[in-house]
């Protein structure tokens, strides 16, 4: 299996970056669209554990929208053939660090988060 093909890997960087845009800016419809509709999608966060596209879509409609904006360090995003990658990354806010994972598929409909996991890490006081 080849890693990190060229034109997969853009690709996907750029749908990594249409997925964070969308996330600090609350746009629901594109997060909405960037995973995959289907009830064996899943996605853990920070207090809830999602099965499934409604549960996802039904969370983000009631998700505080405020305070959203955060800068991502350690950014990873490998991709596998030509349909399938992971991006890893970690995200900083005033006061939090967190880490989020996300198991991308490309689909009919193109590339569409298969799994993902959201969670906060203890703040260091170094």
């Amino acid at each position: 299996m080849d890693i990190n093909i060229p034109e997969v890997l853009d690709e996907m960087k750029a749908i990594f970056e249409r997925y964070e845009t969308a996330l600090v800016n609350n746009d629901v419809a594109v997060l909405n669209e960037l995973f995959w509709n289907t009830s064996h999608t899943v996605r853990y966060g920070i207090a809830e554990n999602l099965h499934g596209y409604e549960a996802i879509a039904a969370f983000r409609n009631v998700r505080p929208a405020g305070n959203l904006a955060r800068d991502l360090v350690n950014t990873v995003i490998t991709t596998y053939g030509y349909d399938f990658a992971t991006a890893n990354t970690e995200f900083k806010r005033p006061g939090q660090h967190g880490r989020q994972s996300q198991t991308w598929m490309r689909t009919p409909e193109g590339w569409r988060v298969v799994s993902a996991h959201v969670s906060i890490l203890p703040v260091s006081r170094n």
